[in-house]
Protein backbone atom coordinates (compact mmCIF):
# COMPACT_ATOMS: atom_id res chain seq x y z
CA UNK A 1 0.00 0.00 0.00
CA UNK A 2 1.34 3.94 -0.58
CA UNK A 3 0.85 6.53 0.91
CA UNK A 4 -1.14 9.02 -1.20
CA UNK A 5 0.33 12.94 -0.82
CA UNK A 6 -2.04 15.27 0.70
CA UNK A 7 0.10 17.98 -1.38
CA UNK A 8 -1.68 15.95 -4.57
CA UNK A 9 -5.84 16.25 -3.08
CA UNK A 10 -7.75 18.97 -4.84
CA UNK A 11 -7.51 22.57 -2.90
CA UNK A 12 -11.06 24.95 -3.22
CA UNK A 13 -10.94 28.23 -1.91
CA UNK A 14 -14.14 30.18 -1.37
CA UNK A 15 -14.34 33.54 -2.91
CA UNK A 16 -14.35 35.34 0.25
CA UNK A 17 -11.19 33.33 1.74
CA UNK A 18 -9.01 35.45 3.92
CA UNK A 19 -5.65 35.85 3.79
CA UNK A 20 -3.31 36.29 6.35
CA UNK A 21 -0.19 37.69 6.22
CA UNK A 22 1.94 37.33 9.65
CA UNK A 23 4.63 39.46 10.57
CA UNK A 24 6.46 40.05 7.30
CA UNK A 25 8.83 42.29 8.95
CA UNK A 26 12.53 43.71 8.37
CA UNK A 27 14.13 42.51 11.39
CA UNK A 28 13.80 39.03 10.46
CA UNK A 29 16.90 39.90 8.12
CA UNK A 30 18.55 40.54 11.38
CA UNK A 31 20.63 36.82 11.13
CA UNK A 32 22.90 37.34 13.83
CA UNK A 33 19.84 37.01 16.28
CA UNK A 34 17.68 34.47 14.76
CA UNK A 35 20.15 32.20 12.71
CA UNK A 36 19.78 30.34 9.66
CA UNK A 37 16.62 30.65 8.18
CA UNK A 38 14.83 28.21 5.31
CA UNK A 39 13.46 28.35 2.25
CA UNK A 40 15.00 31.60 0.30
CA UNK A 41 11.94 32.02 -2.01
CA UNK A 42 9.52 32.19 0.69
CA UNK A 43 8.81 36.22 0.07
CA UNK A 44 8.51 35.72 -3.69
CA UNK A 45 6.05 32.69 -2.91
CA UNK A 46 4.39 35.54 -0.01
CA UNK A 47 4.25 38.38 -2.80
CA UNK A 48 2.40 35.64 -5.62
CA UNK A 49 -0.61 34.57 -3.10
CA UNK A 50 -0.90 38.30 -2.16
CA UNK A 51 -0.87 39.57 -5.91
CA UNK A 52 -3.47 36.63 -6.09
CA UNK A 53 -5.95 37.78 -3.65
CA UNK A 54 -5.32 41.83 -4.80
CA UNK A 55 -6.41 40.71 -8.46
CA UNK A 56 -9.41 38.73 -7.38
CA UNK A 57 -10.54 41.24 -4.42
CA UNK A 58 -10.39 38.50 -1.65
CA UNK A 59 -9.60 40.06 1.83
CA UNK A 60 -6.42 40.37 3.16
CA UNK A 61 -5.59 41.04 7.06
CA UNK A 62 -1.99 42.14 7.55
CA UNK A 63 -0.03 41.49 11.08
CA UNK A 64 2.98 43.19 12.40
CA UNK A 65 4.72 41.95 15.87
CA UNK A 66 5.61 44.17 18.80
CA UNK A 67 8.53 43.27 20.85
CA UNK A 68 9.28 44.20 24.21
CA UNK A 69 13.13 44.44 22.55
CA UNK A 70 14.82 42.71 19.85
CA UNK A 71 14.71 43.31 16.57
CA UNK A 72 11.00 43.25 16.34
CA UNK A 73 10.49 46.55 18.91
CA UNK A 74 8.33 49.20 17.82
CA UNK A 75 10.30 52.19 17.31
CA UNK A 76 13.08 50.44 15.34
CA UNK A 77 13.64 49.48 11.68
CA UNK A 78 12.95 46.32 11.86
CA UNK A 79 9.44 46.95 13.35
CA UNK A 80 8.68 47.84 9.70
CA UNK A 81 6.80 45.70 7.44
CA UNK A 82 9.30 44.11 4.56
CA UNK A 83 8.50 45.71 1.22
CA UNK A 84 6.77 42.64 -0.22
CA UNK A 85 3.80 43.81 2.29
CA UNK A 86 4.53 47.46 2.71
CA UNK A 87 2.13 48.99 0.01
CA UNK A 88 -0.54 45.86 0.43
CA UNK A 89 -4.13 47.38 0.66
CA UNK A 90 -5.16 45.55 4.22
CA UNK A 91 -8.99 45.01 4.92
CA UNK A 92 -7.36 45.03 8.31
CA UNK A 93 -3.86 45.32 10.04
CA UNK A 94 -3.58 43.66 13.51
CA UNK A 95 -0.78 44.31 16.00
CA UNK A 96 0.17 41.81 18.34
CA UNK A 97 2.64 40.58 21.27
CA UNK A 98 2.26 36.93 21.58
CA UNK A 99 2.62 34.52 19.05
CA UNK A 100 -0.79 34.01 17.38
CA UNK A 101 -3.13 36.35 15.71
CA UNK A 102 -5.95 35.79 17.15
CA UNK A 103 -4.75 37.50 20.38
CA UNK A 104 -4.01 41.18 18.93
CA UNK A 105 -5.70 44.84 18.36
CA UNK A 106 -8.03 44.49 16.88
CA UNK A 107 -9.97 41.39 17.24
CA UNK A 108 -9.04 38.93 14.18
CA UNK A 109 -12.19 36.59 15.19
CA UNK A 110 -14.46 39.10 16.10
CA UNK A 111 -13.59 40.50 12.57
CA UNK A 112 -13.82 37.55 11.02
CA UNK A 113 -17.30 36.79 12.56
CA UNK A 114 -18.46 40.09 10.99
CA UNK A 115 -17.60 39.04 7.78
CA UNK A 116 -18.88 35.32 7.55
CA UNK A 117 -15.66 34.00 6.77
CA UNK A 118 -15.42 30.20 7.44
CA UNK A 119 -12.35 29.82 5.33
CA UNK A 120 -8.46 31.39 6.31
CA UNK A 121 -5.05 31.07 4.59
CA UNK A 122 -1.93 31.74 6.59
CA UNK A 123 1.53 32.99 4.93
CA UNK A 124 4.38 35.29 6.47
CA UNK A 125 7.40 34.76 9.29
CA UNK A 126 7.80 32.16 11.28
CA UNK A 127 6.56 28.63 9.86
CA UNK A 128 6.38 27.04 13.45
CA UNK A 129 6.26 30.13 15.50
CA UNK A 130 3.05 32.44 15.00
CA UNK A 131 1.62 30.85 11.66
CA UNK A 132 1.52 27.85 13.04
CA UNK A 133 0.15 29.49 16.26
CA UNK A 134 -2.42 31.24 14.27
CA UNK A 135 -3.64 28.26 12.41
CA UNK A 136 -3.90 25.55 15.38
CA UNK A 137 -6.58 28.61 16.79
CA UNK A 138 -8.01 28.97 13.75
CA UNK A 139 -8.65 25.39 13.69
CA UNK A 140 -9.90 24.90 17.49
CA UNK A 141 -12.54 27.92 16.33
CA UNK A 142 -14.18 25.98 13.21
CA UNK A 143 -12.06 28.08 10.65
CA UNK A 144 -10.92 26.01 6.91
CA UNK A 145 -7.38 26.79 7.42
CA UNK A 146 -5.31 26.39 4.45
CA UNK A 147 -1.33 26.43 5.09
CA UNK A 148 0.93 27.37 1.61
CA UNK A 149 4.21 25.55 3.61
CA UNK A 150 6.33 27.18 1.14
CA UNK A 151 5.13 30.45 1.18
CA UNK A 152 6.40 31.28 4.58
CA UNK A 153 10.05 30.73 6.44
CA UNK A 154 11.67 29.90 9.88
CA UNK A 155 15.29 30.02 11.26
CA UNK A 156 17.06 27.07 13.30
CA UNK A 157 16.62 26.88 17.30
CA UNK A 158 17.86 24.91 20.18
CA UNK A 159 16.18 22.38 21.82
CA UNK A 160 16.50 21.93 25.12
CA UNK A 161 19.45 19.05 24.96
CA UNK A 162 21.48 22.55 23.20
CA UNK A 163 21.31 20.93 20.06
CA UNK A 164 19.86 23.24 17.18
CA UNK A 165 17.30 21.97 15.09
CA UNK A 166 17.76 23.00 11.15
CA UNK A 167 14.93 25.42 10.33
CA UNK A 168 13.62 22.69 7.42
CA UNK A 169 12.74 20.09 10.00
CA UNK A 170 11.25 22.22 12.05
CA UNK A 171 9.25 23.34 9.29
CA UNK A 172 8.20 19.72 8.09
CA UNK A 173 7.53 19.08 11.91
CA UNK A 174 5.09 21.74 11.47
CA UNK A 175 3.42 20.71 8.21
CA UNK A 176 3.25 17.10 9.76
CA UNK A 177 1.32 18.32 13.23
CA UNK A 178 -0.96 20.22 11.41
CA UNK A 179 -2.13 18.06 8.52
CA UNK A 180 -2.32 14.97 11.32
CA UNK A 181 -3.86 17.03 13.69
CA UNK A 182 -6.43 18.33 10.98
CA UNK A 183 -5.83 21.52 11.93
CA UNK A 184 -5.11 22.72 8.56
CA UNK A 185 -4.92 22.03 4.97
CA UNK A 186 -0.89 21.93 4.58
CA UNK A 187 -0.26 22.92 0.89
CA UNK A 188 2.02 24.23 -1.66
CA UNK A 189 1.61 28.08 -3.50
CA UNK A 190 1.15 26.63 -6.32
CA UNK A 191 -2.17 24.75 -5.29
CA UNK A 192 -3.34 28.03 -3.61
CA UNK A 193 -2.75 30.25 -6.55
CA UNK A 194 -4.42 27.66 -9.22
CA UNK A 195 -7.32 27.65 -6.66
CA UNK A 196 -7.63 31.01 -6.39
CA UNK A 197 -7.93 31.48 -10.39
CA UNK A 198 -4.29 32.70 -11.30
Amino acid sequence: MTNTSAFDAPLTLAPDAVLIVIDVQQGFEDHEFWGTRDNPDAEKRMTAVIDAWQSTGRPIVTVQHASTGGPLAPGTPGYELKPEVAGVRADLHITKTVNSAFYGTPDLHEWLQQRGAEQLVVIGIMTNVCNETTARMGGNLGYDVVFPIDAMHTFGMAGPDGETIPAAELARATAATLHHMRFAKVVTTEAVLAAAGN
